[in-house]
């Protein structure tokens, strides 16, 4: 007995379900291809038939990233960046405090010697 493909058939709902997040930019062609191991023609067929966007002889630009894919990766990178610059201010306010006791300890102003020294 020989072994065919076996022809998967999607719903309707899925299909417009996929599309929207495509449009949305949460899933590209490339991921539903791979996803649901079908074709990208598959898919292009899908989004000329149940997108607004993607209609026969519509043209459309396609960026790289969406727009809040790429405000939330600049959102992550201010986090992190805010994260770091906390971290060195606290080590600053730490080694003030430090220069701070040196000088009462040792009765002379460490931070002013130092500035005439350099």
């Amino acid at each position: 007995m020989k072994k065919g493909k076996v022809r998967r058939i999607f719903s309707p709902e899925l299909k417009l379900d996929l599309v929207k997040k495509i449009e949305q930019g949460e899933l590209s062609v490339t991921d539903v291809s791979r996803t649901y191991r079908v074709t990208r023609t598959a898919v292009y067929k899908w989004l000329r038939k149940y997108s607004d966007l993607y209609k026969k002889g519509t043209r459309v630009i396609v960026e790289h990233k969406s727009i809040s894919k790429k405000n939330k990766e600049l959102q992550d990178r201010i986090n992190k960046l805010e994260q770091a610059l906390g971290q060195k201010q606290m080590r600053i306010d730490y080694l003030e405090k430090v220069v701070e006791f040196a000088s009462d300890r040792s009765g002379e102003d460490i931070e002013k010697k130092n500035k005439r020294l350099s």
